[in-house]
């Protein structure tokens, strides 16, 4: 599961590997969250873009004006869920992003922690996309993150990207295949926990 995430400069940060940035400017958000528009990769004739498509994938077969959007998507079974089958193959996508949250329960109680690569560089989380919406593919946790959270968004180093794009290759067995990045966390504050605050100290240490 990966519910919230962290993105600052998008443009910047993407610059050597899309061609163009679409309608995308250098902001800073430090609770990107599900049904927001968030900047990811596609991949076109004539190159990478980065442009903004909305965080959750209601299925072009769904006729309940109620469904609930998809804002994640299991690797392990994406190949043959309805939903996702015909994405991974067609539609991808990665999300870029500072590091991402995840909690923690103890008892009665969620502890939030944050996440960031060992290297403090940029993650690119997989994705698959329809229309102008996206969905993140998550995985087994690895064994750190595992005492935190059993789930985990499939991170891809930046060498992978392209050839997860390149639809040529089945999607799926790639992200299986591919080399996974070592990750670090730490506890933060619960202010988290409300999508409306958003600024830098969210990812401030917890000192106990």
């Amino acid at each position: 599961m990966c519910g919230r995430y962290v993105i600052t400069n998008a443009a910047t940060k993407t610059n050597k590997i899309v061609k163009s940035a679409i309608q995308i400017e250098d902001t800073e958000n430090y609770n990107a969250h599900p049904y927001q528009k968030l900047p990811v990769i596609k991949r076109y004739k004539n190159g990478n873009t980065l442009e903004k498509l909305k965080w959750g994938i209601i299925p072009s077969w769904s006729k309940k004006k109620d469904f609930k959007p998809l804002i994640n998507a299991r690797l392990e079974t994406i190949d043959e869920k309805i939903s996702f089958k015909k994405l991974i193959k067609l539609y991808r996508c990665i999300a870029v992003a500072d590091g991402f949250y995840e909690w923690k329960r103890e008892e009665k109680n969620k502890i939030p922690y944050y996440f960031l690569r060992e290297d403090k560089k940029i993650i690119y989380m997989a994705g698959i996309y329809e229309n102008n919406e996206f969905c993140l593919i998550t995985e087994q946790a690895s064994k750190n993150v595992n005492e935190i959270h059993h789930r985990q968004p499939v991170i891809l180093n930046e060498k992978d990207v392209n050839r997860y794009l390149n639809l040529e290759l089945s999607g799926s067995d790639f992200l299986k295949e591919c080399k996974k990045t070592n990750l670090a966390f730490y506890e933060i504050s619960k202010e988290v926990n409300k999508p409306t605050n958003n600024s830098i100290s969210l990812i401030q240490q917890k000192l106990n």
